[in-house]
């Protein structure tokens, strides 16, 4: 077709995972495309791990402060500018997505293009660009990075009041007087604990009988507690029946509450809906492909991230799956691996490790002990309070557990689940010892430094 321009390899989306991918091909020789709609950096930089991190840290500095007199530091009236926390975090934000455009831009045999991809066929695409006509790309190769963005739950009257998300939660520039927020999830609860410190009132508003579906109800049940002792109020089994405007400009919401015959009602000022995340494919046009999704949009992928047009890869949250920066990034190596080096990696037996970033962290990585049972085979779990932690006890930092899942036959580490100050990071030390294929006892056994919160490891194992 005339007009056509011929690429290598197209990448749709400049995520992180779609970044090092693009330019690991054109380093390869081959002549490729970046198509980005919006920002460089994807999720991750714009409005995911870099804002809202930078933000928690914000958050954090407000509570120490807060809790100085306990350390025996005298300080004054604590109080937050949003609008200063706001330009810290985009400072942060602009610098890493200008660096990261300023690489791809600077990467020979490397187009960055500018605009709205969609398929016009099989290896076809037509981007319609910010500025000047649009253009019709073709490759043998395309990789479609192109995520997932908050999403809105089906519930009456939310489209008549003005709803906050993820994304713009984070461009408020005064406190919430009192923050409503629907969803009890990763994100939910990160946001909700930010703005408790900032110093809003909080409520979080959850469906389900447990905060964190997914965490044993231990390992939940103490997540809740932490939030309830810093003055969040957390309704479960809580079905949100309808939202309308409160006085003054604030919202209303219905709820039902199990067991309660009558709703009640909630009043505040803001309101987050944190319920969960819908693919990027709409605008895609994935039908004229051949492309295949699920029923929520997410494109199906196998264990070597090939979808169902031969070519054509997905790679990041667009494809479902747990949505990490750091698994979008290893789906890039599988694609590096398989594409450039004509290798076999899968997804297949992926170690999956994750961080809440409330405070105190929860690092997690493997097997639940829920899951851990359901699988069957004999098991030894051994749980430990932090306040049996020393450092955590001189840091004045003693909530949360720690908790390991070890094969009985075998003295393997399953899982972990660390809930604690630094909780990511001694979750990484465990995980190190996953990929060691080390039976616990090399960490209970290990010489540590004394005083860390590594050598908790020995007295954790040494029941």
């Amino acid at each position: 077709m005339a007009g056509e321009e011929r690429y290598d390899a197209i990448v749709i989306g400049s995520g992180q995972g779609g970044n090092p991918l693009a330019k690991a091909l054109a380093a390869a020789g081959r002549k490729t495309a970046m198509i980005e709609r919006e920002h460089v950096g994807g999720t991750c930089i714009n409005e995911g791990c870099t804002p809202t991190k930078t933000m928690v840290a914000s958050a954090r500095v407000a509570y120490l402060a807060r809790r100085a007199a306990g350390y025996g530091v005298r300080t004054g009236r604590v109080t937050v500018e949003m609008g200063r926390v706001r330009q810290r975090k985009r400072r942060i934000v602009d610098a890493w997505r200008s660096g990261g455009a300023r690489a791809l831009r600077r990467t020979p045999g490397l187009d960055l293009i500018m605009g709205d991809a969609s398929f016009t066929g099989s290896g076809t695409i037509t981007v319609a660009q910010r500025r000047g006509r649009p253009r019709v790309l073709t490759a043998d190769q395309i990789f479609i990075n192109t995520g997932a963005r908050p999403g809105r739950p089906p519930i009456p009257g939310l489209d008549g009041v003005p709803v906050l998300d993820s994304t713009s939660i984070m461009e408020l520039g005064a406190v919430p007087r009192h923050l409503l927020v629907v969803g009890g999830g990763y994100i939910g609860l990160e946001f909700g604990q930010m703005f408790r410190r900032f110093g809003s009132d909080v409520t979080i508003v959850h469906r389900n009988e447990r905060l964190l579906d997914r965490e044993d109800p231990d390992v939940a049940g103490e997540v809740e507690k932490i939030l309830r002792q810093d003055g969040i109020k957390v309704l479960l089994r809580a079905e949100t029946l309808r939202v309308a405007s409160g006085p003054g400009g604030g919202v209303r919401l219905s709820v039902r509450v199990a067991g309660g015959r009558a709703s009640r009602a909630l009043s505040g000022s803001h309101l987050l809906v944190a319920t969960g995340r819908v693919p990027n494919t709409d605008r895609l046009n994935l039908g004229a492909a051949g492309i295949e999704t699920d029923a929520r949009g997410f494109v199906r992928v196998n264990e070597r991230l090939e979808t169902s047009a031969p070519g054509v890869y997905a790679l990041g949250d667009v494809k479902g799956g747990p949505a990490f920066t750091h698994i979008s990034y290893d789906d890039f190596r599988i694609l590096q691996t398989n594409t450039l080096h004509d290798g076999s990696a899968t997804t297949r037996d992926r170690v999956v490790p994750y961080t809440v970033f409330t405070d105190p962290e929860l690092g997690r990585v493997g097997l639940s002990e829920t899951e851990a049972r359901a699988r069957g085979g004999p098991i030894r779990v051994f749980t430990m309070p932090m306040s049996s932690v020393a450092r955590a006890l001189e840091m004045d930092e003693p909530r949360g557990l720690m908790k390991v899942v070890v094969d009985e036959r075998s003295a393997q580490i399953l899982g972990c689940a660390i809930l604690g100050v630094a909780g990511g990071e001694l979750m990484s030390m465990v995980e190190l010892a996953m990929m060691g294929r080390l039976a616990y006892t090399a960490l209970r056994d290990a010489t540590f430094a004394h005083p860390t919160l590594a050598e908790s490891l020995n007295n954790l194992f040494d029941q």
